[in-house]
């Protein structure tokens, strides 16, 4: 490995020691340090710590994010496939090497460094530790376009995938942006919302600095209801979102709260970034007609009007966002594996399934109810 990359354990870290900082809430490493000392990415959970950095008169000038995984759960891009067919060869697929939010599939910054040098000394310090520790695969989710130009250099196999973001035309107010749509799915988006009033639901909003621990015990019965319905235990435990709060004026998390009389039913979190207002995480303690829609989607796009956000990307996947004016989008994650024979067959899976992916985003296109014609009218007139 480069001398001057180590390994990095982020709880002997502090914030004197950090010399760079990011726009997106889950580049900090006060998210990445929330994961870790809450057990929620740990070794319990198959998340094992494996991060690598420069440290140069005690700060951190690059960073790459480094788990050994044991399993693929929380990754949101699904490689049990590949699992399968590598360990049919008798050889082993966990554990791997992957870079990723923890349970985050956000676009943003995989290797964080001031320039590509450094970029480019953790890719390869990374790969020297793939052979030292006779790892088969390392794994690089939803990196941002600086990110996917340098690993597309470096010759990672790349795998598209897709999301569905809501652009911010300029919108004055939420009727304005109803008025890019067709009639018909105006007047469904409304009758949605005029469900909701109907039932006596009201949402109020709690920004960053106003959240406290009592409001995260609130929003972790609703998150964990979510997981308990699927049969499964939650990614997250409650002392992440304690954690969270402790370092609010950073990671800016946004709670909308939905009241039915003196009860509150439902709650959706949300990060905000310098542009982009990211959807992470809901529940319910009933399950109302229309409350999902509102408290996911329509809350934010209200909040991102009224803020000037440009974008709100609440998730991968969900084609019933499209209904909701969220447009497709690809995005992707990298793959390097240490041995050409199983590195060639990912390949090829991933070319076929490109065309697969770009079939479907053109299907989307044509399942949207938005008018183009006012669209477009929007868009130049907001570009003036």
């Amino acid at each position: 490995m480069n001398p001057k990359i180590q390994k990095v354990n982020l709880q002997n870290l502090d914030d004197m020691q950090i010399s760079f900082s990011s726009s997106n809430p889950f580049e900090n490493l006060e998210y990445f340090q929330a994961m870790e000392v809450s057990d929620s990415a740990s070794e319990k959970t198959g998340w094992i710590p494996n991060h690598l950095g420069e440290l140069e008169n005690g700060k951190l000038n690059s960073f790459l994010p480094l788990y050994k995984k044991l399993n693929s759960y929380g990754e949101f891009i699904f490689d049990q496939q590949w699992a399968n067919a590598l360990q049919q060869t008798g050889r082993n697929y966990y554990p791997k090497f992957l870079t990723a939010i923890p349970f985050t599939p956000c676009e943003g910054e995989r290797i964080l460094a001031p320039n590509d040098e450094k970029k480019i000394q953790l890719i390869d310090s990374c790969i020297e530790l793939l052979k030292e520790e006779e790892v088969e695969s390392w794994h690089i989710l939803f990196p941002n376009s600086v990110g996917k130009k340098i690993l597309r250099d470096q010759n990672f196999i790349e795998r598209f995938n897709y999301r569905f973001v809501w652009h911010n035309n300029s919108f004055k107010d939420f009727d304005e942006f109803l008025a890019i749509f067709t009639s018909r799915q105006r007047a469904t988006i409304r009758k949605e919302r005029k469900s909701i009033k109907n039932a006596d639901i009201q949402f109020a909003s709690k920004n960053f600095d106003e959240i406290n621990n009592n409001d995260w015990d609130i929003f972790y019965n609703f998150y964990r209801q979510t997981y308990f319905e699927r049969g499964q235990n939650p990614y997250l435990t409650k002392e992440f979102f304690y954690s969270i709060n402790r370092a609010n004026h950073i990671l800016k998390p946004v709670i909308f709260f939905a009241h039915h009389k003196d009860e509150v039913i439902a709650a959706s979190l949300c990060f905000a970034g310098k542009d982009t207002l990211y959807g992470r995480h809901w529940g319910a303690l009933r399950k109302v007609k229309n409350l999902h829609f509102e408290c996911c989607y329509y809350q934010g796009i209200e909040y991102c009007i009224e803020n000037s956000i440009k974008y709100f990307d609440p998730g991968v996947q969900g084609e019933h966002k499209i209904r909701r004016g969220f447009q497709p989008k690809i995005d992707s994650s990298f793959h390097y594996f240490l041995k050409d024979d199983f590195g060639d067959a990912v390949s090829n899976f991933c070319k076929s399934e490109k065309k697969q992916i770009e079939n479907y985003i053109e299907a989307c296109k044509s399942y949207t109810p938005v008018s183009y014609t006012h669209l477009r009218a929007h868009e130049t007139r907001g570009n003036l």
